[in-house]
């Protein structure tokens, strides 16, 4: 596997050739969305940052079960309306994490490739 970084380029593509266990020895937080929402993908950085695990993660609706203090105009809004209007959007932003954790700050980077029909929510801490 090539070393991922939080801010290459094509990451998407990257990371859709990246199997699991190779994701979880990437250095910051993955979670791969379907276009509903749910957890597709969640590495082991996330479970140490969130302290939630990958079963419990998994299968479910992240903005409303994983991480609710994203689930506003700043975050969960701009994936829903690059799903919406078919584009693709790559867009890093500062971000204070607080619903299951202290709060800490982040780098959150939303990316969604219309092409693949995927989306990643990317944290680095």
């Amino acid at each position: 596997m090539n070393q991922i970084t939080f801010d290459q380029n094509n990451i998407v593509e990257a990371l859709s050739k990246t199997s699991d266990d190779e994701l979880n020895l990437i250095d910051f937080g993955i979670t791969g969305l379907d276009n509903d929402f749910m957890v597709t993908r969640y590495n082991k950085y996330l479970v140490n940052l969130s302290g939630v695990s990958i079963q419990s993660a998994v299968g479910f609706h992240y903005f409303s079960n994983i991480a609710p203090c994203m689930n506003n105009f700043m975050v969960s809004q701009k994936l829903e309306d690059a799903i919406d209007e078919g584009t693709s959007i790559d867009e890093t932003i500062n971000y204070v994490l607080s619903v299951k954790m202290k709060p800490t700050k982040v780098k959150i980077r939303l990316v969604y490739n219309s092409d693949l029909k995927v989306s990643y929510v990317l944290i680095l801490a």
